[in-house]
């Protein structure tokens, strides 16, 4: 496996400013996450405020019996047992619980999460873990439910996991009955070309599913059995027994709502004052804290002094909705602007792994985490990757492309490729046919409209006709042209799919079992390996 780092542009002005630039936004966030002097300034803070933070032993103890469910490495159980220790810190990342990981972000996200605590202890001398916080408190089941592989017969192929009768719940709280996962095991079964590694890979997925939980448990179950070795401790955010630690903040972002509602505009607008977009929702008397209710997974707001959701079906006064929390600190959820808070309460939190577009939106609770007493901890850009296999490294030296012409779009390349293979020059004989038979019939036309002034339209009208008729036969010799290059035309759509699937980059699209099948288990172990780079540049692994 070999890497070249490829820029990228697009993407949240903000956040490349962020990588790039961080003096032009430094206003906007915590210290600089390349300098050594960040680190220890924020290992520093962190402690200074131990006792601001919810009690190690509870947090870990809970972490503890959580990990032993879905990840008991032991070395997930050392890890454990260091970070119950004072001094110790966490570099954090998280993600929803996507279908069978979801896109390969999510693993390059891990990856990063477990370098960057490798690379942050050896250079303070003191442990530091890392930890990947499951946001299975989200409830968009429409946005984990399904994944992307690439077929055997080279389609893009989607794959999705019905969701069972019941209200808007959590992702956690979801409940799948083993049956409910059939189906996917089988799309899955049919799609990935048979390999060596492939059984091992499908008892690996069912093995996954086997108890019937929720979305969540069968996540755990496969990030832990990817990276448990590496000690990678796993944190559900919709976890009953951690949202009871969490109650006495979670009464603090009550308490307070008002003050840190202010915090996050002064935020948002300094954000636009900078020519930057916002990349969340920031709105007046939003509460930035959910409730769920019956089931259901309310937003709430505040309305006339009280917390209410938009349609009506609860409605607190702040005195209430602390009773609320203190009898059922379960029925609290977190937004994306209360989750970081939340976060550097629950660990300390030394770094988190982020994405481009999530660096961007973590600028919004800048004021915030002040506010709340606390500081924002170092952002670090996740390690982005593209996998470039063998036979596609091929195809794109034979048609002379390179990794930027295929993010650009291969139409206009593949329309000059399949050009040359013209002979005839197809294009330009019937463009000449049309012109010689324009320029001879039109003449024509105009005299028979001397003879009967019906005659004008109907010859104009005969024009047209004949000019179909050319371009008809046209674009069926093109087709002839296409077919008999289909093989060529073929290796540029493969190259397109492998790439940039759907106009996106392979690793939002893709599900890391396609790699899986296809290299085994030991492609983790060979990323891991990789040279840890924390730039925000993207790279190319050429298999």
């Amino acid at each position: 496996m070999n890497t070249v780092s490829e820029p990228l542009l697009g993407g949240s002005a903000l956040a490349r400013d962020y990588i790039e630039h961080f003096e032009k936004v430094a206003h906007l966030y915590g210290g600089d996450f390349r300098l050594p002097e960040s680190r220890v300034r924020r290992a520093a803070w962190l402690d200074d405020n131990e006792t601001k933070r919810a009690a190690r032993a509870g947090v870990v103890s809970v972490l503890r019996a959580y990990n032993l469910q879905h990840n008991p490495h032991p070395k997930v159980m050392e890890m454990l047992e260091r970070l119950e220790q004072p001094g110790t810190l966490a570099v954090t990342g998280g993600q929803q619980s996507g279908l069978f990981t979801g896109p390969l972000f999510v693993i390059y996200k891990a990856i990063t999460v477990i370098q960057a605590a490798r690379t942050a202890s050896e250079q303070l001398g003191r442990p530091v873990v890392p930890v990947f916080w499951i946001a299975g408190e989200d409830h968009d089941w429409d946005e984990v439910n399904h994944t992307f592989v690439l077929g055997r017969s080279g389609e893009i192929a989607r794959i999705k996991l019905d969701k069972p009768e019941g209200p808007r719940n959590s992702v956690s709280g979801i409940g799948l009955a083993l049956e409910s996962w059939e189906t996917a095991f089988g799309q899955v079964d049919s799609l990935l070309q048979d390999s060596e590694f492939k059984p091992q890979i499908m008892e690996l997925l069912r093995e996954s599913a086997q108890e019937g939980g929720s979305l969540t448990d069968a996540f755990a179950k496969l990030m832990g059995h990817l990276f448990g070795q590496y000690g990678l401790i796993l944190l559900d955010s919709a976890d009953p027994q951690l949202r009871k630690l969490e109650a006495p903040f979670f009464a603090r972002l009550i308490q307070e709502n008002d003050e840190l509602e202010a915090a996050y505009l002064a935020s948002a607008e300094e954000i636009k004052a900078g020519g930057y977009e916002l990349q969340a929702e920031v709105t007046k008397d939003a509460a930035n804290l959910f409730y769920i209710h019956e089931g259901m997974r309310l937003l709430l707001h505040k309305e006339a002094g009280r917390f209410t959701d938009r349609k009506g079906n609860i409605s607190f006064s702040r005195e209430e909705l602390l009773g609320q929390l203190e009898a059922h600190p379960e029925r609290f959820s977190n937004n994306v602007l209360t989750r970081p808070l939340m976060q550097d309460y629950v660990l300390p939190v030394l770094a988190t792994v982020l994405g481009q577009g999530e660096i961007a939106y973590w600028a919004i609770p800048n004021r915030a985490f002040a506010a709340a007493g606390g500081q924002m901890p170092l952002l670090l850009p996740r390690m982005s990757f593209t996998v470039i296999e063998g036979t596609t490294q091929k195809h794109m030296e034979k048609y002379m492309l390179t990794f930027q012409d295929v993010v650009k779009g291969l139409e206009g390349k593949r329309k000059e490729w399949l050009a040359a293979q013209d002979a005839l020059g197809l294009e330009s004989r019937f463009a000449e046919i049309k012109q010689a038979f324009t320029a001879m019939y039109e003449p024509l036309i105009e005299q028979l409209g001397n003879i009967q002034a019906g005659l004008l339209k109907l010859g104009g009208s005969n024009k047209e006709k004949i000019l179909d008729q050319i371009a008809f036969l046209q674009g069926k010799a093109e087709d002839a042209l296409a077919k008999q290059n289909e093989a060529g035309l073929r290796q540029w759509e493969r190259i397109e799919q492998s790439i940039m699937p759907h106009g996106r980059l392979q690793e939002r699209h893709y599900n890391v079992m396609n790699y899986l099948n296809r290299y085994g288990l030991g492609w983790i172990d060979e990323c891991m390996a990789l040279e840890p780079n924390f730039s925000g540049q993207h790279r190319l692994l050429y298999m």
